[in-house]
C-alpha cells in the first residue's frame, strides 16, 4: 500500500529533468553562445527570454524554469525579469502581434480610437487573440514613435501616423 495520498497525482512527483524540455538544444544553445559576451550568467536573461518569445511565441512557465537552472538562476528571478517587461507572455500569440501605443502623445492624437476601432474589426480585445490565431492585439504603454503619432508595432515593424483607415488596410494585409 503507498503511503501517498490517492488525489496526489504520481506524475508531479517525477523528477523535473524526466520531463520533455520545452526549450530545444538550438535555443540552450544558442543562450550558452551569449555567456561569454555578459559579465554574469545573469545578465543573460533577458537574452535568453527574447530567444525562446522568438521561438515560441511565448515563454511559459516551464520555460523560465529551464532559464532559470540554464543560468544557474532561481526561477523567480527569471519571472521577475520577464515580469518587467510587458513584451512577453505566456501564453501564445497570434501569428502577428499587433501593439498600439497609448501613451500621451499617442492617445491625444487618436491612439485608443484607434485601438479600439482595431478590436472592433477584428471582434476581440486588447489581450486577446482572433479564434483563428491570426492576430495579437495589445496595447503598449509606449513605442517611442511620438513624434508619429498614433502609433503601432506589428511584429518589428513600426507603423505610424494611424487612422482608422490605415488600420483597416494593416489588419487586412496581415494573412
Amino acid at each position: 500500500m503507498s503511503s501517498q495520498p490517492e488525489s496526489f497525482p504520481a506524475s508531479s512527483l517525477t523528477p523535473q529533468a524526466s520531463r520533455l524540455s520545452v526549450l530545444t538544444e538550438e535555443m540552450k544553445g544558442r543562450i550558452r553562445d551569449l555567456f561569454p559576451r555578459y559579465p554574469t550568467r545573469q545578465a543573460v536573461t533577458l537574452p535568453a527570454l527574447h530567444i525562446v518569445n522568438e521561438t515560441l511565441r511565448c515563454v511559459p512557465l516551464q520555460a523560465m524554469e529551464e532559464i532559470a537552472e540554464l543560468l544557474e538562476l532561481t526561477p523567480a528571478q527569471v519571472y521577475d525579469t520577464m515580469s518587467f517587461y510587458g513584451f512577453f507572455r505566456q501564453a501564445p500569440l497570434g501569428k502577428h502581434r499587433v501593439w498600439v501605443c497609448r501613451s500621451i502623445s499617442c492617445a491625444v492624437r487618436g491612439g485608443e480610437e484607434v485601438l479600439e476601432h482595431a478590436g472592433r474589426k477584428l471582434g476581440i480585445h486588447p489581450g486577446e487573440t482572433t479564434d483563428d490565431g491570426r492576430i495579437t492585439l495589445e496595447y503598449a504603454e509606449c513605442l517611442g514613435l511620438c513624434d508619429f503619432a498614433p502609433a503601432a508595432l506589428v511584429g518589428d515593424v513600426a507603423v505610424k501616423d494611424l487612422t482608422n483607415e490605415k488600420v483597416e488596410q494593416l489588419l487586412d494585409s496581415l494573412t
